[in-house]
């Protein structure tokens, strides 16, 4: 497999659980402990050249555009989920014959070592495509882990099955404690592909990412799991109490 990496940065949304009067900049140039969100995503993707890293824009992208030099971008002009959003990317990762990896400009704690283990395992294991797992425990008089993310559904044999988003979930999938952390590596090739056999019938109406392993596995290729003790690292930045919450946890990085 070659090793060659690219990375794709979502960063098209609006944030609008986040938009006050004084303040209607895009979710990911919102600030903590002085920089914005995505400033942290793109130190930890440092070890990837900024030529080969692609952000995909959408609201004020201008803004984001002329905060970040020398990346690449793509518009996703209309917001319809995050298989759109690297849809908005094909034109950049035409003809490119290595991986690529998928991450949110939302998620400002993950950290760089996280994302070369995760680099690091899809190239070593042989995979077409890895995805990032972290378990989070469900509170004491709960029935669900307290972050809306996709669960992470395993075979008899403990390899991947497929990825239930969260509000798809069944009240016993609600239960599995194993979250989709949204960041994967994908055999660049395959992604194209999978992307062309994504559906919109869910809850949302979107086109979901979570899809694309579950249409890569049915077409005969690896897909492998890297489970991670994630932490807080796996919070992204929705409302204004998790942009709080982030920065705490930033700040106690220092």
């Amino acid at each position: 497999m070659d090793t060659k990496i690219k990375a794709v940065v979502l960063a098209a949304g609006k944030g609008t659980r986040m938009q006050t009067e004084d303040n209607d900049a895009p979710k990911v140039m919102r600030q903590a402990c002085g920089k914005p969100l995505l400033w942290y995503v793109l130190e930890a993707l440092s070890f990837i050249d900024k030529e080969d890293i692609i952000i995909v824009v959408g609201y004020k992208k201008d803004e984001v555009i002329g905060s970040f030099k020398g990346y690449s971008y793509a518009e996703q002009a209309e917001q319809l989920g995050t298989g759109h959003a690297v849809m908005s990317a094909r034109q950049e990762l035409a003809g490119f014959d290595g991986s690529v990896l998928v991450c949110c400009g939302d998620m400002p704690a993950v950290k760089r070592d996280t994302y070369e283990a995760l680099v690091r395992a899809h190239f070593e294991q042989g995979n077409d495509c890895t995805i990032l797992t972290g378990e989070y425990p469900i509170p004491e008089g709960e029935s669900k882990p307290p972050l809306p993310y996709g669960r992470i559904l395993r075979d008899k044999d403990g390899g991947f099955l497929h990825v239930v988003e969260d509000k798809d979930c069944t009240p016993e999938q609600q239960r599995i404690t194993e979250l989709n952390s949204g960041v994967y590596v994908f055999r660049a090739t395959l992604l194209l592909s999978a992307l062309d056999s994504l559906k919109n019938d869910n809850s949302q109406g979107e086109y979901y990412l979570t899809d694309a392993p579950a249409i890569i596995r049915a077409g005969g290729a690896r897909v492998g799991l890297l489970k991670r003790d994630l932490g807080d690292e796996i919070i992204g930045v929705n409302t204004p109490g998790q942009l709080a919450q982030v920065e705490a946890i930033l700040s106690n990085l220092k």
